[in-house]
């Protein structure tokens, strides 16, 4: 019988000061029963964060599945339906400037990556989608990539009759059409108005006239250490 080498026999063991991963059974079957309903080309990515949340990315075309399946497992409860624009500011932090319309323009900036969060993604828009089981005391967190060319979805108000005014909103911010909607029309702004405001890409005119309120330097208030040390 041939001698084994000591290469052969040789096996990993784990660093003594690596913890040992957390595995979260009850958000795990969830994930997995959603799978199993929606199938397993409709979950395109997901997310587990141990004993606090549960996040999972579907297809557009699954999207209005999604809430289906989630609500006959039990998921009841509407909390929220946004959308989300990755794209960095193309303007930078919009809260720090200071120039006026008048003046030079701003230095182009570098062009920054675009990362999507928990979950993963592809696209510079998401949905965003949360939903709650009362009696598990769990949320699910749904997301789904938007194309730029295609910003549009099935609707979720034939499931959940609160996801009517989130997606007039949603459409009214980012210009993301709900298919199947029965009145998407607008909530705050003029019919005429031009543009999505929660785009990145969409100018504050506002805040390029005058800064941020939270940036500008306060004055220190009467009997404050300035005013005690003026007196000495």
């Amino acid at each position: 019988m041939s001698q084994l080498s000591s290469a052969d026999t040789t096996t990993e063991t784990p660093a003594e000061d690596e913890a040992p991963v957390e595995v979260d059974e009850r958000r795990q079957a969830v994930l997995d029963e959603l799978t199993r309903r929606l199938g397993a080309d409709a979950v395109v990515g997901s997310h587990i964060e141990p004993g606090y949340d549960l996040w999972v990315r579907v297809t557009r075309e699954a999207w209005p599945e999604a809430a289906v399946a989630a609500k006959a497992m039990g998921y009841t409860f509407f909390d929220f339906l946004s959308a989300i624009d990755w794209l960095p500011s193309p303007f930078g932090r919009d809260m720090d400037a200071q120039e006026d319309l008048l003046g030079d323009p701003a230095p182009a900036k570098e062009p920054q990556p675009i990362v999507q969060g928990h979950a993963g993604g592809e696209t510079r828009f998401q949905l965003l989608a949360r939903l709650y089981s009362i009696s598990a005391g769990m949320g699910v967190l749904f997301k789904a990539d938007l194309p730029d060319d295609d910003l549009s979805v099935g609707t979720w108000s034939e499931t959940f009759l609160g996801a009517n005014w989130h997606e007039r909103e949603t459409h009214e911010m980012f210009g993301i059409t709900f298919v199947g909607h029965p009145n998407l029309i607008k909530l705050y702004l003029p019919t005429d108005f031009q543009g999505y405001p929660l785009r990145k890409d969409f100018p504050l005119l506002a805040r390029r006239v005058r800064p941020w309120p939270g940036i500008v330097d306060v004055e220190p208030m009467p009997g404050g250490d300035d005013s005690e040390g003026d007196g000495e």
